[in-house]
Formats: C-alpha cells, structure tokens, sequence
C-alpha cells in the first residue's frame, strides 16, 4: 500500500493560530508515502515562520501572490508528483492518525478513481456542532442537491490530467463545479469511504456574508446549468436543504 504515493496539499493564508494543527496533523499520520504541498498566498502573519518550522515534513513550499483559494489549489495540483491527490485546508485536522492509509487502502481495494469521506464541522475548540455523512453515489443524485464534502474529496491525478483542474471563474463554487464535473458529468468511478476523514472549523468563505451566500447560489447554478442538472431551481432549493439534516 505504500507504494501508492498521495500528494497532499494544504492553501494558507494568515492562518497563524491554526496552520500548526493543521501540519501536525498531517505529520502524524501512520501513512508515509506523503508529499506535503503547502502553497501560501504572502501570509503576513507569522503563518510562514511557523511552517518553515516543520521544514524537514513539507516537500514543497511556495509562498507568492495568487488569485483565491482555487488558483492556489491548481498551483498545488500542477506540482504534485502523487498517485493521488487530496487537500487539507489550514483551519482543518485529520480526524485521526489513520486517515491516509485507509484512503490509500480504498483506491487500491475499490480500483477507484475518486474516493471521498464524511467530516465533522467543529468550533474553534473542537465541539462538533454538525455531522455530514455523504453515503454512497448513485448517478444522478447530484440532480437532488447531493454532494459530497470537497475537504474529504481525494482524486487519482490521471483524472485530473484528463478532466482538468480548478475553473477558478466560478468563484466559491469552483470545488462543487470540479466534483460536478468529475462524478456526473463525466461519471468517474467514486467510493464512499464510511470514515470521517476531516475536522473542519466553521467559518467558511461562502458563508460569511449575505452577498457571498447569494453570490454562492449564483455561481453553484452557473455550474449545474453548464453541467445539465435536470431541475437546476429545485436542486438549488435541495442543496441547502441537505445541509439542514447534517445538525441532526
């Protein structure tokens, strides 16, 4: 299994008071077959000082202006050398120290060419205050505002060679495009992996304002019309509706 070598890349930005979870996070991991990508946007903070502490872990570091978050997840695409590859965002942790390896074990038992997860949102202190439980895919289901979480979403790099990368013109949305686009559009082979796989902080850019909720629903339907969602109005009312379940 270690053979199989997944590059994993973690986008920063002023993340001072949560990048150092997030690496050791990563340095933990039973799992050693690891190249660590860590792309930051010019941090002004000591989010820098901090990662250059870890040095001897992280395979490639840049630090250079870029534009958003998705343009610096191609940044870190196009540098990987992986198998696989899988992001972990810099207010994000690993749910445990075995979190790659049973990744690692479902692309090579499954023959899958994406493997995704369940995650925890939690608060600064680590409550879980919601729980979203995927399950499995059936073509189709994203015609009902299915979607699996984009933090648990790993991906063969063939895939991503063939399909291409992040479409940075949809904005927030470019995560939801690029899973869209992979699973029901081109229907790439998919597993659910019945493991939560992420411990993610709320506080998501999407969800900050009114206007970047609208701008979010705006940029999601350009998505599902450019990829033939059947219902795109009914599936942007599901979408959210989905969410709802997770608090419970």
């Amino acid at each position: 299994m270690q053979d199989l070598k997944i590059s994993l890349i973690t986008v920063v930005y002023n993340a001072e008071t949560t990048i150092r979870r997030c690496i050791e996070s990563v340095i933990s991991q039973n799992f050693e077959n690891v190249e660590y990508i860590i792309i930051d946007a010019c941090s002004t903070d000591q989010t820098k000082q901090i990662i250059n502490q870890y040095s001897n872990y992280v395979s490639i570091f840049r630090s250079e202006p870029d534009n958003g978050i998705y343009d610096a997840m191609n940044k870190g695409i196009k540098l990987a050398h992986g198998d696989v590859v899988g992001t972990l965002n810099a207010d994000d942790f690993f749910a445990d120290n075995f979190v790659l390896d049973a990744i690692a074990n479902a692309f090579i038992t499954q023959n899958s060419d994406i493997v995704y997860g369940d995650l925890d949102y939690v608060k600064p202190g680590g409550k879980v205050i919601r729980k979203w439980r995927s399950g499995n895919y059936t073509h189709g289901m994203y015609n009902w505002g299915w979607m699996p979480p984009h933090p648990t979403f790993y991906c063969k790099a063939s895939v991503f060679n063939k399909l291409g990368i992040y479409k940075t013109e949809y904005g927030t949305a470019a995560d939801y495009e690029l899973m869209l686009r992979f699973m029901h559009t081109h229907k790439a082979n998919s597993f659910h992996l019945n493991k939560v796989i992420v411990k993610m902080t709320i506080g998501g850019i999407s969800n900050r304002s009114y206007r970047n909720r609208l701008t979010a629903l705006f940029n999601d339907s350009k998505a599902m019309r450019n990829h033939n969602i059947l219902f795109p109005p009914l599936t942007l009312i599901c979408k959210p509706l989905r969410k709802l379940l997770q608090f419970f």
